[in-house]
């Protein structure tokens, strides 16, 4: 813009000198014609870019309880009875040592007192070992329940990842939540009207792809049975198997 300038000016300033010239001659040859301005060479504005059209999809959403839908498939349910009858043996023992402590607990709360503190203070010691041992012991067994439901019951979750992709894919779902609430990940505290549990649907499709049949009502497992911290996801939809 500045070179255009200077380009201007020095012409304008060249035709006024050519314009004197002219008036001192003695016969003056026909007035130079006045020279238009010199058009300016910056860009003008840019053009503004067509809008690109954006295409709203509306959400589907489903929500899931994973791990206590794996629990909650025949496969599950039976894995998990035949769990508790192998920890049967363990359970009994604990509760016979309980039985045992509070049984000493009552003796000792109730002996005369003629009995003598070097008595008094052998079985408090006594009742203490054997809390410690109860609780050792105690530990032991729910740490290895735990760790053999958690691998009883990811090997179950990791096969029912595909069809939680399936079902969600033929049903048109744009978003899957898992509402299993584990301790140190995220929970659904609230959806939409309209968001669907597909738990059920989802425990029904596992169960006639597997064809393994349900237990029977007297052997199945307790409402309360210990739930796993942690569930495998199922796989995302761009690493499940194509349909």
């Amino acid at each position: 813009m500045n070179r255009t300038f200077a380009f201007v000016t020095a012409l304008a300033a060249g035709m006024t000198t050519a314009a004197g010239l002219s008036q001192t001659a003695s016969q003056p040859t026909a007035a130079p014609a006045t020279s238009a301005p010199a058009a300016s060479s910056a860009p003008g504005p840019a053009a503004a870019p067509a809008p690109i059209p954006v295409q709203v999809v509306q959400a589907k959403i489903a929500v899931i309880e994973y791990s206590e839908a794996t629990a909650a498939t025949n496969e599950g349910q039976r894995a998990l009875l035949a769990l508790q009858k192998k920890y049967e043996p363990q359970k009994t023992q604990l509760q016979n040592l309980q039985n045992e402590i509070e049984s000493l607990t009552k003796q000792l709360q109730s002996a005369p007192s003629t009995m003598t503190d070097e008595e008094r203070a052998s079985r408090a010691r006594t009742i203490d070992t054997k809390q410690k041992q109860l609780q050792r012991d105690g530990d032991d067994a729910q740490n290895a329940f735990q760790a053999e439901m958690q691998e009883t019951l990811g090997g179950i979750a990791k096969k029912m990842g595909p069809i939680v992709i399936k079902y969600v894919q033929d049903n048109g779902y744009t978003l899957l939540l898992d509402n299993t609430g584990q301790q140190g990940g995220l929970s659904v505290l609230w959806t939409a009207p309209g968001t669907t549990d597909i738990s059920q649907a989802v425990v029904d499709a596992y169960n006639t792809s597997s064809g393994i049949a349900p237990p029977s009502v007297s052997s199945a497992p307790s409402a309360n049975r210990p739930r796993p911290t942690t569930t495998p996801k199922p796989a995302t939809p761009a690493s499940a198997p194509k349909q």
